[in-house]
C-alpha cells in the first residue's frame, strides 16, 4: 500500500497538509506534531513586506467553527527567508509557502524572490476576504484570475498552487480561468464571508465588521464546491474546508481532491493531522485501495 501522491510533479509522502494560517511556518506546532509525518507544511501568508494585520478583535466563535480577519499579518519575505525556510528544511516534508499581495506587482516580487529559494510549491492566495485592498473582487473576476496565474508562472519556478475563494456565484469559473492562465493546481475552498454581532455590546464581533467563516460548519459546501471543480478541470485538487477527521478528509478525496489540507481543526486539536494520516492509511486498508490516486474521485 502506497500512501504517496504526486501533486504537480511533487511527491507528497501522504495526501495531508495544513491550511495557510492556521499553522504558523510550522515551528508554533513542532512540540506537538511531528513534521516528518505530513505530506507538506503549508506556511501561512508572506508578503512582499511586513502587514500588522487587521485591528483587533480579530477573532471570534462561531456555530461549529470560527470566524478570522487576521488581515494576513506576516513579517514580510526577508524574515520568512532567512528564519522559517532554513527552519523547515530540517524536516522530511515538503514546503509550500502561501503568497499574499494588494497589487500584482507584490505577488510578483514575492514569486521572484522565492524562486531561488529552496521550496517545493508555491500557493496563491487571491481569495483572502479580509484584505481591504480592492482584492476580494481580484479572486472573483475568471479575467482577472487567468491573467494574474499567467504573469506568476512566468516568474515562478516552483509548481504554482491557486486558492480559489469560496465567495463566487460559480467556482467552476474561476478554476478553469486558473487553469487557462497554467496554474498547476488549485486549492479550495478559503473562508466564507460572514458577519457575527455582540448582541449586549451591540456592535461586530469582529473589527473588521466582516471576516472569513472556517470549521466543520462550512465542510458541506466545501466538499460540494471541490467535487464541482474535479469534474470542470484537469489539474490537481486540495481540498480544504472544515476538515476535522480522517473521514472529513476521505470525502474530500471521494469527491476528486488529490490532497487535503486541515485548517481550523488544528487550533483545538494540535495533533489533528497525525491521526487523519493514520485514519486515511485504515480506511485504505480496510477498503484494498493500493494508493490515494485509487480513491481520487471515484464517487460520480
Amino acid at each position: 500500500m502506497n500512501m504517496s501522491v504526486n501533486i504537480a510533479g511533487v511527491e507528497w509522502k501522504n495526501p495531508v497538509t495544513v491550511a495557510s494560517g492556521t499553522f504558523g511556518s510550522g515551528a508554533e506546532f513542532e512540540e506537538f506534531v511531528d513534521l516528518n509525518k505530513l505530506g507538506a507544511v503549508t506556511t501561512k501568508g508572506v508578503a512582499n513586506v511586513p502587514w500588522a494585520g487587521n485591528a483587533t478583535p480579530r477573532v471570534a466563535e462561531t456555530y461549529g467553527g470560527m470566524m478570522n480577519a487576521i488581515g494576513l499579518q506576516n513579517p514580510g519575505i526577508d524574515l520568512f527567508c532567512e528564519r522559517d525556510i532554513p527552519f523547515l528544511k530540517k524536516y522530511d516534508t515538503k514546503i509550500i509557502v502561501n503568497v499574499c499581495g494588494h497589487a500584482p506587482e507584490e505577488y510578483f516580487a514575492v514569486v521572484e524572490r522565492l524562486a531561488e529559494e529552496p521550496i517545493d510549491m508555491m500557493e496563491i492566495n487571491i481569495s483572502c476576504p479580509n484584505v481591504n485592498a480592492g482584492f476580494l473582487a481580484f479572486g472573483q473576476d475568471p479575467k482577472q484570475v487567468e491573467a494574474l496565474t499567467a504573469e506568476i508562472k512566468k516568474r515562478a519556478k516552483q509548481p504554482v498552487i491557486m486558492k480559489l475563494t469560496p465567495n463566487v456565484t460559480d467556482i467552476t469559473a474561476i478554476a478553469k480561468a486558473a487553469e487557462a492562465g497554467g496554474a498547476d493546481a488549485v486549492s479550495l475552498i478559503n473562508t466564507l464571508t460572514g458577519m457575527k454581532i455582540d448582541v449586549n455590546r451591540r456592535t461586530f464581533a469582529v473589527a473588521n465588521k466582516t471576516a472569513g467563516v472556517s470549521g466543520p460548519a462550512i465542510h458541506p459546501i466545501a466538499v460540494r464546491m471541490v467535487y464541482q471543480v474535479a469534474n470542470a478541470v484537469n489539474i490537481p485538487i486540495i481540498g480544504m474546508g472544515g476538515i476535522a477527521s480522517a473521514e472529513d478528509a476521505i470525502e474530500m478525496i471521494l469527491a476528486g481532491a488529490s490532497a487535503v489540507a486541515v485548517g481550523t481543526a488544528n487550533f483545538y486539536n494540535p495533533a489533528i493531522t497525525m491521526e487523519i494520516v493514520d485514519g486515511i492509511e485504515a480506511y485504505m486498508k480496510k477498503h484494498g485501495f493500493e494508493t490515494v490516486a485509487d480513491m481520487v474521485g471515484i464517487v460520480k
